[in-house]
Formats: C-alpha cells, structure tokens, sequence
C-alpha cells in the first residue's frame, strides 16, 4: 500500500485539526496516525488515494485551523491496521500557537440552555473557541503545559476529550461546573457582599446587576483584567476617569449584541463580520451624535467598541440593554492587571467590587483594535485573537539564522524570525513604564521557550535611548547587533507584510509619523525612501522645524504652532496681519524670548520633520487641544474628528496650499506650509468653521504627498508606493493619498493585518536584519 508523511506547519495544534485529520482519514479508508510534534502536526497514511488527501484537507479545515505549509513525502514503513490519534511529540518547538477566540455558537447556545450540562458555565469552550495563548505556558499545547493543568476532568469531561467525533476531543481548556475553574464576587476594601441586591442567579449575573446600579466593577478576564461601568451612566463614567487617572482618553465598550450597537453606532457589513469573528477585536465605529455621554471619547466621533467573547461575558450582559465601559484594568499608564491580588491591590481605589475567578492567566494579553479603511480591516493594536500568529516571509528570505528584532519605544512588540516565518508578539505599550518594561522582558523569556529561538543576530531601533535598543545591546552578550533606521523599518513592514519578495525592484516609501532618529542625526517624521530590505536613500521630506523643549513639545501642542508660525513668517508678519485673532493673544503670553533663543541656538530644540508635529501645529492653530495632549495623538485625533464631511468635496483651490521647493534652493525635496499657515490664518479672520479647515489642511496635505511622488518616481522604473507610518492611522489622511497615488497610475501598499504605527516596527527590523545578514553571507561565500 502506498505510505507518506505529511508535516504541517501553521496554526494547526489547539484548534481541532487532528479530528478533522482523523475523519477524513476514517471517510477515505485511509489508515496511519496524526500527532502533535514541536514541527506542527506530523501525519503518516497509508492506503489508496493517499496522493489527494491534502487537497481534500484543505477543504475540511475546522474554523480556526490555518495551514501555512504543507511538506509530504513518502513512507516505506509497513501499513497499520487503523488510523489512530496519538500522544504529543517533543523536539524543537516550530508550529504555531493559536491566537485566543472568542466563543462559538455552539458554546454560547451550550450556556443559554437550561438543559445543558453547560448551563451558564462561564469557562465553556470547544475546539473551535476559547483560551489559547493566554493560557500557555510552553510548547507543544497540551493540557499539562496550559493553566488547566490543576484542573483534573470530571468523567463525562474526560469522555468528550477522548473522543474524536466530538467537537471537544483534545480540547485542552475543557471543563464544566463539576471540574472546571470557578468565578465569584468580591468587595474591594471593606465590607461583603449582598448579591441580593444586585441577582438572584449567580455571581456572574450580579457583575451585570451592579454595572445596571451605577458600580464600577474589574473584571478578571481571559487575558487581563478590565474596568467596567454603564457607558450610559455619566456619573460613573466621569468617576471611573476621575479614579483611574484618565483625562481624556476614549474608553473601549462592550455591548451585547448588534441590535444593541446599531443604536449607538454605524456598522457597516465588514464592520459587523469582523466584530462577530474569532478574533472579536475591538472596532472603531462611527458615533451617531449624542447618542452616549461625552466623557467615553471626548472630542472624538469614534467610539471603539466590541462584542462579548467569553462565556462570562455573555452572561454578563445578558440583560444590559446598552453599552457598558470596558477598559483596561489598571491605573493608566501600566499594564493591566492579570492575577487576583494585584486586582485586589492596585484596583481597590478604582473599582467597587471584583469578579474573580482561579483560572491563571499565563500571558497578558490586551483587545485588539481595528479599523476598516477602503473596505478592509487594518489593525491599529495588534493583541488579542491575532497573536502570536505567525506571518510567511516573502519569497527570497532564507530561513536561517534566528533574528531577534526589539522594536520600538513606544506601542512596542518584538518579532522572532525562525524557520522563514515572522512571529510578532502580542502589543506590549509604552516601555518608558517600569512594569511594561518589566512585562516585556517576561514576554521574551516566554517567546524562547515556545519557539526554542535563540537568536543569532538582534536588531534594533537606530535612536541610542530607546529602551528597546539598550535592552538589544545587553541582550547580544557578543552577537551581533544590527542598528535599523526608524522609518526604513516602517517601509520593510509594509513590504514584508504584503509579500514583496525579497529580490524585487526598490519602491518609493511614504513614512509619516511622529518621531524617529535619521541617519543624520536629526529627528524624522515625514520621510520619502527609495528602498528596499537591503538599504534606502532619503529622496525627500516634510519641512524639518524645531521642537522648542524638545520631548515636551510632543506633549504641547502649542509649542509646535509657535515653531512653525515663526518658522514660516516671523513675529512681524504675524503681528501685522493677524493682531485681530484670539491666537495672537495667546501667542502674545508665551515666553517668547526664551523660545526664540532655544529655536535660534538649537538648544533643547532640535529640527524634526514630523508629520506628527504638524498635525500637533494645525490643531492647535485652530483651537484645539492648545495647551496639553493627555494621550498621544490626541491633538490630531480631534483635529480630524472635527472634519465636515461636506467640505471634502470643496472647489481643488480651496485645499491649502502646501508647495515643494529644494533645500538651500538645489538639496532635497521639501513640503513646505508656509502659505497653509497663511491660508488657514486668514480663515480664522473669515470664521471659517473648524471642521472646513480640517477638511482643508487634509486634502492639502494629501495633494502635496502624492505630488512628491509623483515627482520622485517620474522617468524612473519605480511603480510601487509603499505607506507606513501612525499618521497613516488617520482614516482621511490616507484614503486621500491612496486614491491620489492610485489616480497618478502607482500601484499601493499598504498596512492591515499589522499595525502602521510603531506596532509593527519590530515586523521591519527583523526582515530588513535577515536581508542583511543574507548579503554578507553571500560576500564572504
């Protein structure tokens, strides 16, 4: 009988896939066995139609089951007599770890069913849904390795695990009531609780009743723990701003199903496909106007929301008719909260009582956040039912050696290069934090234990102070050290992402964000690169202004509207022109002097071309967000909220005016604002509403951007535009300058299964490391 082997490599342990091997197997009359192994799933058969079986495969999937790679070759062994399921393997991890999915219909029904053995048991799950990642604790994923492990099955538990026609068989996080972890009520502080007064179900249902009361409640969750209130209850939600230290910042919500949200929100076909999905992330939706208290996104026209995806959320919102707040449970700034007693220690002056359950939490894991732009998702926060999936690199990458790449300062992940696959990690935050600091580097540990990567070269941001790079340095102990240039790392993402192979033709990079060490020692952010994953040449940019107070001018926006205003057309042109406007008074009562002399001299000022910046200067030009961001971006994220819609499609004429000179009249380059400034100061003497101005700058700053490229890759071989970037996370901003390249006959790439802002820096690092160690090598051969 005719034998072969099958090795299969992707997001195939955890999810069903030697079930679905064994039926099928059962079905074709094939005998052989399947097992888990540290290459993925190795399957042996024997039998007539051998050969047609991976097609077939293909088409039996179960939901969450990716294949990646398939290898088969053939087997001289002697033909078992049945086909079997059997026992993990050891050896070198190279298989996927499932991402975390949000409950299936069968489980949700399971739990809605008084009948059930399941009912309003708030840890079911199946093959299909569940915990994944945030339970794992090492390789391969099996029951003794997870958080499950101290859990021992009842006997109809363990009767279902064992059986493969049910859609439990090896699901490892299988429980029910008898056997399974538990989940209760506390008061944080003093005093008990009455759950009378809230229920007269079970804990889980007054969690729902104590939201309903006007409470604030923390949640342990599947990967951390979340603050939860009524979304509606305006007190609460300015007391949970007030407790948690959080000014403006919008709060994600969670609301019980799509009738429920379609009141509050649009939510187109796409939208609503991707909140009902397995990854169930967080989307950001258009508000209907008034329709929720303004403290949930202040100055925003967005409100970021999601669907239950646990049993326990399910249940939670059962019979809350309306959206309830639920952010990250923690003080702001730091991680969440994962265990029992940090909630019960750094939450006590937050939340009023807690809904705890025994089940640890193995891996901190945030909500993922998404957007549709053009008609397709694109992750803005990449975490929670997406990590650690693992991305195919483009054709041309060898699969050795293991790359380590640190990312970024802030919005940090990490990515691990291993076998010809990318495995970026799960959204880390800000690293200027002790305990986010401290998390990643509990993180690395964990990642070289799943995927036994010990890396052979480490790559990190060009900019010396980022922690992510002193943390590379230290971590090399002698091996080397590829320093990426910021913006060049943004490109190779997009480029990486989109399956540019590794030998094609250099492309024209768009990198537009807030902050990044050039090569020349100055501070970039709106960044024009021919390149590919081997080098760039810096072929233009935004107009480099200075940041008086440096850092702080990243929190102020008006430091970065003085620097660009006196940049452009000085303090008598300004006072002469423009006396009349409340700017000039608020303008007027700046430290004037002491800002010049730090622009003149370049102390504490240095030049930047962030696109960033001069979003910051717009916003604040036109009244908002003048003296503090509480949250990056805020100044920006206002200034397009604030957008008319109806002034998008104005006369071409009335766009500002953004012009493209060279520097020192023969160097780069530049977009220049000097006549914006002009423009968008005389409509402040006219009254113009503020949402025409928005809408004025973006078209003028999107026509400016494709004119650039239209102009770097005339009467050259260049056809393809890559985007990267945070600015680029600007719906306006960049559907404008997509459509605009697209029209001038460039072809554009561009971000969506990872993040544009410094998210998925890391992504780039590791490639652009990989390409140039395969150079060298192929030098010295």
């Amino acid at each position: 009988m005719t034998g072969a082997r099958i090795t299969v490599c992707g997001q195939v342990q955890g999810v069903g896939f030697r079930p679905t091997v064994w039926r099928l197997a059962q079905e074709m009359g094939l005998t052989g066995d399947v097992s888990n192994t540290g290459e993925g799933v190795v399957i042996r058969l024997w039998g007539e139609g051998v050969a047609t079986f991976p097609d077939k495969l293909h088409g039996a999937l179960p939901p969450l089951a990716r294949i990646e790679r398939l290898d088969m070759t053939p087997l001289s062994d002697p033909a078992p007599c049945r086909f079997e399921i059997t026992a993990s393997q050891g050896g070198e991890m190279r298989g996927s770890v499932t991402p975390d999915a949000a409950t299936c219909a069968d489980c949700l029904a399971e739990i809605r069913d008084p009948f059930a053995r399941r009912y309003r048991y708030p840890f079911a799950n199946c093959t299909n849904c569940g915990p994944r990642f945030s339970i794992v604790r090492a390789a391969p994923y099996d029951r003794d390795k997870t958080t499950m492990a101290p859990f021992d099955m009842c006997t109809p538990c363990a009767a279902e695990y064992g059986d493969p026609a049910d859609r439990r068989f090896h699901a490892q996080p299988i429980a029910c009531g008898r056997c399974g972890p538990n989940i209760w009520i506390e008061k944080l502080g003093c005093g008990a609780v009455n759950l009378e007064a809230f229920s007269m179900l079970d804990d889980v249902d007054a969690t729902g009743g104590m939201i309903l009361n006007g409470h604030i409640v923390a949640i342990r969750g599947l990967g951390g723990v979340h603050l939860a209130c009524d979304a509606t209850n305006s007190r609460a939600v300015a007391e949970l701003r007030r407790r948690k230290a959080r000014a403006g910042k919008a709060f994600a919500l969670m609301v019980r199903d799509l009738d429920v949200l379609r009141a509050y929100c649009e939510v187109s076909d796409v939208e609503a496909d991707i909140l009902s999905g397995p990854a169930a992330p967080i989307v950001l939706l258009k508000a209907r106007p008034n329709s929720l208290p303004e403290g949930i996104a202040p100055g925003l026209d967005r409100l970021g929301v999601m669907l239950p995806y646990t049993p326990f959320y399910h249940m939670i919102l059962r019979r809350i008719g309306r959206p309830v707040v639920m952010t990250s449970g923690n003080p702001s700034g730091q991680p969440q909260c994962t265990d029992n007693h940090d909630t019960r220690t750094r939450l006590a002056g937050i939340a009023d009582f807690a809904c705890l359950h025994d089940r640890d939490i193995a891996n901190r894991i945030d909500d993922s956040v998404v957007r549709v732009d053009l008609g397709r998702a694109r992750v803005l926060r990449r975490a929670r039912g997406y990590a650690p999936q693992a991305l195919e690199l483009p054709d041309g990458f060898a699969t050795a050696p293991d790359i380590l790449a640190l990312g970024a300062e802030q919005k940090n992940t990490f990515c691990l290069i291993k076998d010809g696959r990318a495995i970026l990690s799960q959204h880390m935050g800000d690293l200027e934090d002790a305990a986010t600091h401290a998390d990643t580097a509990r993180n690395l540990d964990l990642y070289a234990n799943l995927f036994d990567h010990a890396p052979a070269v480490v790559a990190v941001d060009l900019h010396p102070a980022y922690l992510s790079t002193q943390r590379g340095f230290e971590m090399a102990d002698g091996r080397p050290v590829i320093e990426v240039q910021h913006h060049h790392a943004h490109i190779a993402a997009c480029l990486a992402e989109n399956a540019r192979p590794l030998a094609a033709a250099p492309v024209l990079g768009i990198a537009l964000d807030g902050t990044g060490m050039g090569d020349d020692g100055t501070i970039w952010g709106g960044e024009f690169l021919i390149c590919d994953y081997r080098g760039y040449r810096r072929a233009g940019c935004l107009k480099p202004v200075a940041l008086p107070g440096g850092a702080a001018a990243v929190r102020e926006p008006w430091r970065n509207a003085y620097a660009h205003l006196m940049a452009e057309m000085g303090w008598a042109e300004f006072a002469m022109n423009f006396a009349e406007l409340p700017l000039f008074e608020r303008m007027q009562a700046l430290p004037r002097d002491t800002l010049d002399a730090m622009i003149r001299s370049g102390t504490n000022a240095p030049l930047a071309s962030s696109c960033g910046r001069l979003f910051d200067a717009a916003a604040a030009i036109a009244g908002l967000a003048w003296d503090r961001q509480d949250y990056e971006g805020e100044a920006a994220m206002r200034f397009e909220a604030a957008l008319d819609p109806a002034a998008l499609n104005e006369s071409d004429d009335l766009a500002y005016p953004f012009s493209i000179p060279l520097m020192g009249g023969r160097g780069l380059p530049y977009i220049e604002p000097l006549a914006v400034w002009r423009a968008m100061l005389g409509d402040l003497v006219l009254q113009t509403p503020v949402g025409t101005m928005s809408a004025r700058f973006h078209r003028g700053l999107a026509q400016a951007v494709v004119d650039m490229a239209r102009r770097l890759t005339a009467d050259t071989a260049i056809d393809t535009v890559a985007l990267s970037g945070g600015c680029f996370q600007n719906k306006t901003l960049f559907e404008l300058i997509h459509h605009g390249l697209e029209r001038a006959g460039l072809r554009v790439l561009s971000h969506a299964d990872y993040p544009a802002n410094d998210g998925g820096i890391s992504l780039g690092q590791a490639v652009i490391a990989l390409a140039t160690t395969q150079a060298e090598d192929a030098s010295c051969a």
